[in-house]
């Protein structure tokens, strides 16, 4: 049986949501091990002068606690 943890990460990329999403895993791949799987949660972005100049999400990453 193997037991899972569930932890949320805010990130953000100023080329868009996947990349926010990759720097997400990358970021917590630096302390967390086992990474099985990302839930995005949420998307925003900031505007500004009319231009989408940053792109946000929120995730939920979970790993295996072994």
């Amino acid at each position: 049986m193997a037991v899972l943890k569930v932890i949320e990460v805010l990130a953000n990329s100023n080329k868009s949501w996947e990349e926010a999403t990759e720097n997400a895993v990358k970021h917590a791949s630096k302390s967390v091990k086992n990474i099985r799987s990302v839930y995005l949660n949420e998307q925003t972005c900031v505007v500004e002068d009319g231009k989408v100049t940053e792109f946000r999400v929120n995730v939920k990453i979970t790993f295996e606690v072994k």
